[in-house]
């Protein structure tokens, strides 16, 4: 058949699968490589569901990867801090590695004593997902599938997870599914680390951050939160404008000494409106560089890379230092199985986890 000689080309995006690397068990891990016709570029591992890097071209049309991450498999899992993984099933902490549902006590693997931090010693950024889905399109995605057992990490239910990243001209899209057999809990976001001056290039402190929040919530000495839903006015935590992010972090205020820093949940406006709502904002003042997230969920994790010590290397050839990176990481509540106040993160066999996060790139 011939072409119709008046037709427009279609500009299309490109999606490639390369094999990454072997786990010791013999696994094997792949990383799938996404690039858009705005001139992003994504890699995603299937180890963790992991996004290992993400090229943003800059005001001068120069590409820089803005997301720490690591050239081998074997940096992967040596590394601490859950560098641009999927986290699950439960993002955050969970008090004593303990809570109730439905009458049942849960005892759950704790890694960060007394506490489960990011669903337990092994969760799902240490799995191996399975490539689901691979499309080349004007807008270039992978999906990813991963089975979590009943029982697996002490959480009750067989749980079917997905999770699709999508370049969309100048955003990144990532949204995640999931199903159970059994009432359990979940809680879902991605955790990479971003600096959007280039990975490597040192610390974040001089980022401009603005979050769309009037409260956080405030944490005990485990990081656990209180249960109060403190408002941000008068405070470090208020970046309801533009604020460099080094400009209060060493103001003597208990909250940050006890995180050493920021780790804390931003407790997001609600619009009302269906589909997801501008959440935070982030810019890199000298090359105007800027990235807006964009969330379905109730909050938003504020992590301004306090436990990053300098011990891992990254593709770059440079160590990643304190706050090298920033984390926004969308998501419920952390500890709320415990927390009757907070957003329920139940999820019940017949219906879904939904959840869906953009990040925007604007330039001069």
């Amino acid at each position: 058949m011939s072409q119709d000689p008046h037709a427009v080309p279609v500009d299309r995006g490109r999606a490639t699968r390369d094999r990454f690397g072997t786990l010791a068990a013999g696994d094997d891990v792949d990383v799938v490589t996404l690039a858009s016709t705005d001139g992003l570029r994504a890699r995603i591992l299937t180890y963790g569901a992991t996004l290992a890097a993400l090229d943003v071209p800059d005001g001068s049309g120069r590409s820089r990867s803005i997301v720490l991450g690591f050239t081998t498999l074997e940096d992967y899992c040596r590394a601490r801090g859950h560098l641009g993984g999927t986290i699950g099933r439960f993002a955050n902490r969970i008090a004593a590695g303990r809570f109730r549902l439905d009458g049942v006590d849960h005892a759950l693997s704790v890694n960060e004593p007394p506490n489960t931090l990011h669903g337990g010693r092994n969760g799902f950024d240490a799995a191996v997902w399975r490539l689901d889905a691979l499309a080349a399109d004007v807008a270039p995605s992978v999906t990813l599938a991963h089975v979590s057992p009943d029982g697996d990490q002490g959480f009750p239910g067989r749980v079917e997870a997905r999770a699709r990243y999508t370049l969309e001209g100048s955003t990144l899209r990532l949204d995640y599914t999931a199903t159970t057999d059994r009432p359990t809990v979940i809680n879902l976001t991605n955790h990479a680390y971003f600096n959007l001056a280039g990975a490597g290039s040192g610390d974040v402190l001089a980022h401009e951050l603005q979050i769309n929040a009037d409260a956080f919530l405030p944490v005990d000495r485990h990081l656990i939160p209180t249960g109060e839903v403190r408002p941000v006015d008068g405070t470090p935590f208020d970046f309801r404008t533009p604020m460099p992010i080094g400009a209060r972090i060493a103001e003597a205020d208990e909250q940050l000494a006890l995180a050493h820093g920021y780790d804390h949940t931003f407790v997001l406006r609600s619009t009302g409106a269906a589909g997801p709502r501008l959440a935070a904002r982030v810019r890199e003042p000298p090359s105007g560089l800027a990235m807006e997230v964009w969330t379905t969920e109730p909050g938003v994790q504020f992590y301004s890379g306090n436990a990053l010590r300098g011990l891992d290397v990254g593709a770059e050839g440079r160590a990643y230092g304190p706050r090298a990176g920033l984390c926004l990481e969308t998501q419920h509540f952390p500890d709320s199985p415990n927390q009757p106040g907070f957003p329920s993160t139940v999820l019940r066999p017949g219906d879904s986890f939904r959840s869906t996060t953009l990040l925007r790139f604007t330039r001069p």
